[in-house]
């Protein structure tokens, strides 16, 4: 199990083992005031939750799997996918500090070159019309070098660099690169990251396959919309504009 380091810069709590740090976190969330940052860091989770209802494969002990909370009330709901491009650029700046070709996959996954090395599920809780509390999980492959579920592509940080990476400290980096994604956004200037993220978009140039309700097809990344959605132009010049779970990448 992790061992508390002496000093980290967001309060931390370290379980070994949790159905899923989002659900532990919003636990403690709904029955105690709990400070903003405070992230929840397991070992191992025998439920952990993705995108499309999937689960999370990380073997014990090898990976990061944690969850943070936000109280983001400045951010209007209808601009909630801020957050996700906040802390897709902190996780996408702190991996690309040990390799080339790390991108993020529309709307938040992290991929270095084809593969997945990184997941993540945000739970927004919206009052009104601002966000009343976000909870964020994540899962980056760290130091795993054998994956076994039907899992498509995943990799590993360490099967990248053939090294093994203390956890912690990545996480650390992470959390202040996030931080200071986020007084970004607390100073309105939202346009400093969304550039940022459209810069490091996967697939950004070039013709690729996707498919949607109606069938395959070819297209070229255009841009990612203030609500998040994304812009495509087809083979056919025709705009076409997705929300989550409305296109996959072929």
């Amino acid at each position: 199990m992790m061992q508390y380091p002496d000093k980290f810069p967001v309060p931390l709590i370290i379980v070994h083992e949790t159905d899923s740090t989002n659900n532990s976190l919003q636990a403690l969330c709904d029955k105690q005031q709990v400070e903003e940052f405070t992230t929840v860091i397991s070992d191992y989770q025998t439920a952990g939750r993705g995108q499309r209802g999937n689960t999370w494969e990380a073997e014990d002990g090898q990976n990061l799997l944690f969850s943070f909370v936000l109280y983001p009330h400045f951010i209007e709901a209808k601009r909630q996918f801020l957050i996700s491009q906040a802390i897709s650029l902190a996780i996408r700046d702190e991996l690309s500090c040990y390799t080339d070709e790390i991108s993020i996959k529309w709307p938040n996954d992290i991929y270095w070159k084809k593969k997945k090395i990184c997941g993540m599920l945000i739970e927004n809780d919206l009052s009104g019309k601002t966000i009343e509390r976000s909870i964020l999980g994540i899962g980056i492959n760290i130091n795993q070098q054998t994956f076994v579920s039907n899992a498509p592509n995943p990799v590993s940080l360490q099967q990248i660099t053939n090294i093994k990476h203390n956890r912690l400290d990545i996480l650390r980096n992470i959390v202040l690169r996030f931080k200071k994604n986020y007084n970004i956004l607390q100073n309105n200037d939202s346009e400093a990251i969304v550039s940022r993220y459209v810069q490091a978009i996967y697939r950004k140039k070039g013709m690729f396959a996707y498919q949607d309700i109606a069938g395959k097809f070819m297209a070229e990344f255009m841009n990612i919309e203030p609500g998040g959605q994304l812009l495509l132009k087809d083979n056919n010049h025709k705009m076409r504009r997705y929300s989550f779970k409305e296109v996959q990448y072929i």
